[in-house]
């Protein structure tokens, strides 16, 4: 049995991972790990204040700690589901200890120094691993999860756009000349349990924000290869993310081609599903780890929709993913 911690245990992704590796028959949860400041530390996951859906599937403590030395040495992997400073802060200290480390946060998404002082505020202090770590798109990059010890988890809204756009542009389908334009909506839940008014079930309704300026554009741009246009909005329901893309197609491309595309791209990945007439809607999706994907094409416009749990591929089900990949498991163990 693999032994596994994670820190951040007590957020809405934490608690999912902690809910796949209770059902994964390889892999021991260590502890779960929260700061020592939190009002959570002691209780347990499956408190009636916390997730009493658990009760009965992980009724383990939360421990509130800074000092990780002692479960360094035990363990196998651990999962960061942290803020990127934090992240940032802690994940070395458990590579050089050797463990195998799934990042949730962005402190080692983008493999440029730069990108962190221009896009979060801070100047990166661990080049050394940021040049080592792996994007974790995991359809994408599962060659290189396989050997990696440091694993960069996605965002959500990164995820569900990547896994629309790369099959086509990886066949040269797109005009380069038009920017592809995501309109991408995301639940409450995007943005953490931790109380803000802006962010409030009540005080949502349905409205832009970070245009221009959200931190995930960039990182749409550096792994994609592609200048594009992202529009975030929040909604009101809890999760899940409705992207509708509208891209230009070159002359000449028809639905044939871009329904090739993406099942070439996509046949033997089992958590991407290609609609082949309509598209999804987030019903298809919630509580399940799947990227749903529809399109429609009309002369040379395009429009993609992909939909996706934001909780769940779009942060704790594709770091399982990438969890069974590196460790030679079944890709979907656990997750379906």
């Amino acid at each position: 049995m693999l032994k596994a911690l994670i820190i951040g245990a007590s957020g809405y992704a934490g608690a999912e991972i902690a809910r796949y590796l209770s059902q994964h028959p390889d892999v021991e949860i260590a502890g779960l790990l929260v700061s020592e400041q939190s009002t959570d530390k002691g209780k347990l996951l499956s408190d009636r204040d916390l997730y009493p859906q658990l009760k009965g599937v992980v009724d383990l403590p939360l421990q509130g700690t800074s000092d990780y030395a002692a479960f360094s040495q035990s363990i196998d992997m651990v999962f960061l589901a942290t803020e990127h400073r934090v992240s940032h802060d802690i994940a070395p200290h458990f590579l050089k200890q050797g463990c195998v480390v799934f990042d949730l946060s962005a402190a080692f998404r983008v493999n440029q120094s730069p990108f962190y002082t221009d896009y979060y505020g801070f100047d990166h202090q661990h080049p050394q691993w940021l040049a080592k770590a792996v994007y974790g798109l995991a359809e994408w990059q599962a060659e290189a999860i396989k050997t990696a010890q440091l694993i960069a988890v996605p965002g959500c809204y990164p995820t569900a756009a990547q896994l629309a756009l790369k099959p086509l542009i990886a066949r040269q389908l797109l005009n380069p000349a038009y920017w592809p334009v995501i309109n991408a909506v995301s639940g409450v839940s995007g943005a953490g349990r931790k109380a803000s008014l802006n962010s409030s079930f009540c005080e949502v309704s349905l409205n832009a924000y970070g245009l221009f300026n959200h931190r995930h554009q960039p990182e749409i741009v550096a792994h994609l290869g592609q200048e594009v246009i992202f529009s975030p909005h929040l909604g009101s329901f809890p999760r899940g993310i409705h992207e509708t893309i509208t891209c230009q197609v070159k002359s000449g491309t028809t639905e044939r081609d871009i329904l090739s595309a993406f099942n070439q791209c996509y046949h033997a990945k089992p958590l991407v599903r290609i609609y082949q007439q309509g598209w999804p809607a987030l019903k298809s999706v919630i509580g399940l780890p799947f990227c749903d994907i529809g399109f429609a094409l009309k002369d040379q416009h395009l429009i993609v929709i992909a939909v996706e749990d934001n909780l769940l591929k779009g942060a704790a089900a594709q770091a399982v993913q990438c969890m069974n990949i590196r460790f030679n498991f079944t890709e979907t163990l656990s997750l379906i």
